[in-house]
Order: C-alpha cells, then structure tokens, then sequence
C-alpha cells in the first residue's frame, strides 16, 4: 500500500520493534546506523503519513554482557543497568529517537508476559526438560553461560568465537562446539557437567516455520536466505534457561531450581519477548490496557523488526516459533514479523564496531562535536542496508558539508532571505507560472512519490537520496531563473519565482523531514506550517502567497573534521 493509499481510508497500524541494546556501554555509530536510525526514519514517515506507529525498545538487562561488566566492575548487574540506562536516554533525545517507550527487561511487567509466553509454550507441548551437558569452570565453582565461554569456531577457525556465536561468520554456537574453549572468568579450560533445563523444542515447529518463511516478500535477500538456509539445515532443541543468578527466574510452578543450581530464562529466549512486553507496558501507561491489541491481534497491522545482522536468527527464526507455537483457545495468535529489515555491519577502518573491543567512539560523543540531524543525515546516506559500510570521519564531514549544507541548508535561506528582502517576508502573489515553474513542482511531486515507495520497502538510504535529489533540481532551477537579476528588471517574474521555489521548499521540507526533524520543524514554522509534521499527509503543502515567512536562521553549519584521536 502507498502513502497516498492510506489517507484514503483507514490508518494502518504499524509496529516498530527496535533492537534492545545491552546496558553494559554506551551506543556507537555502528548500533546507530546499524537499527536505531533506519527504525526511526521509517516510523516518522508512517507518523507523517497518519499512520499509526508504536515504536517500542529497551535496555536489555539480562544479557551476558551485562554481567560481565558487572563482574569486571565489581557491583551488582542491576547498577551496571541502572547506570547506562538514563545515558541511552540521553541518547535517544538528543540524536531524536522518537520512542513511544523505551524501557527495560528488568520491570515486573516484562517478567510476567515472558511467564505468559513461556507457559503457553510448554502447554502447547513446545518447552521441556532435557538433562545436558553445560561447561563448568572448575576454577570458578560455577557453570559457565554462553558467552561465558569462548574459543575457536568450528566453522570458519576464528579464535574469539562466543559461546552463543561467532561474530566472524555469523553462525549461531553452542558452547560445547567450541574448539578449545576457555572460561571468560578465570581463562581455565572448562569441563562439561550434566545439568537439567528447559529446551525449546523448534523441531517440532520448523514445517510451520518454513510454510511462513517461504511465504514472505519483499524481504531483503540476505535476510531471507540466511533464515530459509537455517532452518532448511534442521532446527534443534535449544536450552532456554541456565544456571545463573541474574534474570528471568522460572513461572514458580515450572521451576527446576536446585539447591545447588539456581535457574533462570536465558536472555536469547527473553528479550526478544521485550517487544510484545514493551506494547503492552505502553498500553497501560496510555489508560487503555488493551490498545496494544491493535498491533499484535489484528492481523491488517504490520510490525517491522529493525535490527543488525548478527540478530538475524533470532528474530526471523526463533521469535516467529514463539509466536506461531504460543497460540491457544484462550490466546489467539499473535502477529507475525511483516519484514525483518537487518542491516550489515558498519566498520571503523575496517574494524567491525564493538563496545566491548572499543571499536568506535560512542554517540554521545559525535554529539558533541556534530548537529543531530548532521549526522543523522551524514549516517543515512551510507546505511548499511545490503553490504557492509566502512565509516570514515572524512566521508561525515564531506556529506554535511557538501549536500546537507550546500545543497539544502544553503538553498532555504537564500529564498528566504531572497523574500524578506523583496518582498519583507511576505510570500509574493505569484503571476502566471510558465513551464520551467510547473516542471520543478513537478519534480518535486514525483520525488516525493518516489520516496514514499521507497519508505514503504525500507529502502531508506534510496530514499534520502530522492530528497537530495529534490533540492538539487530546485537549485538548479534558481541558478536558471535568476531572480537575484530579475529584482532589478521584473520584481513579477521574481515574485513568481520565489512563490514556486518556496512550494517546492516545502515538499523538500517533507521529503528530509524524517531524516532531519529538528530542521524540518524549523523551516515548517518558517514556512507557516507549523512544527508538526505528524499527521499532515505525505504530499506537499501550498505556502500561501500573502502569509509571513519566519525569520531565517541558518539550519546547519560546516563542520571542520575534529581532531584525529586515532578512532571514528
């Protein structure tokens, strides 16, 4: 369905599922560009649109990561939690990252819709108890989680292979295939134990799992051939809790617990259930307990799932078995994924951004050094959305200052001011408009269009460059027109001019507005319009000739590249 579709009839609703990231370190550019810009320019042009968006996330609190720098910094995991989740706050408001909610896997609310899940799943015949062996660290005294354990990959040798992956060559892994596989704890070579815990049994799901995934369409080919490979290859049963002491703890009358072996929900089986937690959170915040229905019962809804790549398994495999596994007499389905839109890797150097390698500098800190829609303009322009994107300094400052700037910043106050000038800010009646006139409205229209399509695809990097191309032609179309010589021979025709430029300013307005929101709520008061964007439609809007422009303020700057401190 088109923009133009949907301001016909009724609004669609559409979930935006965002990654939840670990709260053992601040975001990079990597993550940025990886889910959590694409997420948000994809749900401000559904908002845009009239469009119903739930955009949900969270911190994740229960991860590996987590206590592990718990452990290396000496307190409990729930401070590590408790220290990173406001910065990730700070974060989201400063780069504008519009959630409806982002909150954590910690609340007591996340806690009972994993019980809801887990139980409906073992009801159902899809969870049960498997004796395994798990690797004990004899050094330590305790058993070992996944990422607790690392080692050699068995399928392409790399040497830093985690317990649950490979970061090298994406395979997902159990510990116990490592090859040579050390404690993270003590570096002791573990040794396996027998130990009881829930499994997942995804055999018994993968014929479901395959009718649906050979049913999807417009899915990004890597994505889609990743999870058909996968699953093609058999699923197996798949331990869902471990012995630890920090996370989900069991549905009291499903817990395994021993004295000597406290059980917990493992987080690969948990987070990911932060999606449908989140909206129902959500929903009771609003007043209506029940609002979140409209995007996980009905099944016109669409929810879209913006991770990286190395997500790709466990939200295009193991979540849609949740789901397609969950459902009972008394709890009809929920929705299935519409389109899981992965992204490939950025890397710094050639590097692959890691927090805990400290590849690449974190947010907060370009923040101080570039605008937010500066980088959140220069960032769109390389997503990596069908290959890995190697991110250099120099290629953010080129892009701000030679298209962001020069291209559209530069072309919004040189009208404007054209105006204020002529005219003292009124917009001019315009008199008969003549080809070249109607031509670049025109364009505009059909880029707009354009851009819509392919919003709609989640092709999103396309898509800003039909913005681009917008004010590009609009420029164009001054340096033929000229209406810097015209004032001085024909202020008509120079009215006439500027009437359309500033038209097409406006669709231009709208065509960067989900990519660089702080200027497109400046230039939509400028223009009269109004900060707000949200529900006015994805086509252009008459400025009309009589109303008073804003004052001009320059919408960004020329950045000079910092320093050079050794990192990006």
């Amino acid at each position: 369905m088109s923009a133009s579709d949907t301001s016909a009839g009724d609004p669609r609703h559409v979930l935006v599922a965002v990654a939840w990231p670990y709260a053992n370190g601040l975001s990079h550019l990597g993550h940025i560009a990886g889910c959590y810009l694409p997420a948000d320019v994809f749900a401000r042009y559904h908002r845009i649109s009239g469009n119903r968006v739930l955009m949900v996330s969270g911190t994740d609190a229960h991860g590996t990561p987590i206590t592990v720098k718990a452990d290396q910094d000496g307190v409990e995991p729930a401070d590590v939690v408790n220290r990173y989740n406001p910065r990730f706050h700070e974060q989201w408001e400063r780069l504008g990252i519009s959630f409806d909610l982002f909150t954590t896997t910690m609340t007591d609310n996340h806690r009972e819709v994993t019980w809801e899940l887990f139980r409906a799943l073992h009801a159902n015949g899809y969870i049960d108890t498997r004796t395994t062996e798990q690797f004990y660290d004899p050094q330590a005294g305790r058993f070992l989680p996944d990422r607790y354990v690392e080692g050699t990959c068995p399928h392409c040798g790399s040497p830093d292979a985690r317990g649950d992956q490979c970061e090298t060559c994406g395979k997902t892994l159990d510990p116990i295939d490592l090859i040579d596989p050390r404690s993270k704890f003590t570096g002791a070579t573990p040794e396996p134990r027998e130990t009881e815990h829930y499994f997942i049994l995804l055999p018994r799901l993968q014929e479901d799992l395959l009718r649906w995934l050979e049913g999807r369409e417009g899915w990004r080919g890597h994505v889609i051939n990743w999870a058909l490979g996968f699953v093609r290859e058999g699923l197996i049963e798949r331990a869902i809790t471990r012995d630890l002491a920090w996370g989900v703890p069991l549905p009291p009358e499903l817990d395994i617990s021993t004295p000597d072996s406290q059980k917990r929900i493992y987080v690969w089986f948990e987070a990911v259930i932060g999606y449908l937690s989140a909206s129902k959170e959500w929903a009771q915040r609003s007043g209506d307990p029940d609002a979140w229905k409209a995007w996980w019962l009905d099944p016109a809804a669409e929810s879209y799932y913006f991770i990286g790549k190395d997500n790709i398994p466990f939200h295009a495999v193991f979540w849609p078995t949740y789901l397609l596994g969950s459902a009972t007499a008394e709890s009809p389905p929920l929705n299935l994924p519409t389109n899981v839109p992965a992204n490939q890797y950025v890397t710094f150097r050639g590097a692959k951004a890691s927090k805990s390698r400290g590849i690449g500098k974190s947010l907060l800190d370009y923040l101080d050094d570039y605008q937010p829609d500066e980088l959140r303009y220069a960032l769109a322009t390389i997503l990596p959305e069908y290959n890995d994107t190697d991110l250099t300094e120099d290629e953010l400052v080129r892009r701000i200052n030679g298209e962001l700037v020069a291209a559209w910043g530069n072309l919004v106050n040189r009208v404007l001011a054209m105006t204020r000038k002529n005219f003292d800010g009124v917009v001019p009646e315009p008199g008969e408009l003549d080809e070249r006139d109607r031509d670049i409205l025109a364009t505009v229209d059909r880029n707009l269009a354009r851009e819509a399509e392919l919003l709609e695809r989640v092709e999103l990097r396309a898509g800003l460059k039909e913005a681009l191309d917008a004010a590009q032609e609009v420029n164009a179309y001054l340096n033929a027109t000229e209406p810097w010589k015209t004032a001085k021979t024909d202020l008509r025709r120079t009215g006439t001019t500027l009437w359309t430029a500033l038209q097409a300013i406006a669709g231009c307005n709208l065509a960067f507005a989900p990519y660089t929101p702080f200027a497109a709520a400046k230039v939509g008061a400028w223009l009269g319009h109004g900060e707000q964007l949200e529900g006015t439609g994805w086509q252009r809007r008459e400025v009309p000739a009589g109303s008073t422009l804003g004052a001009p303020t320059p919408l960004f700057r020329k950045v000079e590249l910092p320093e050079d401190d050794g990192d990006v």
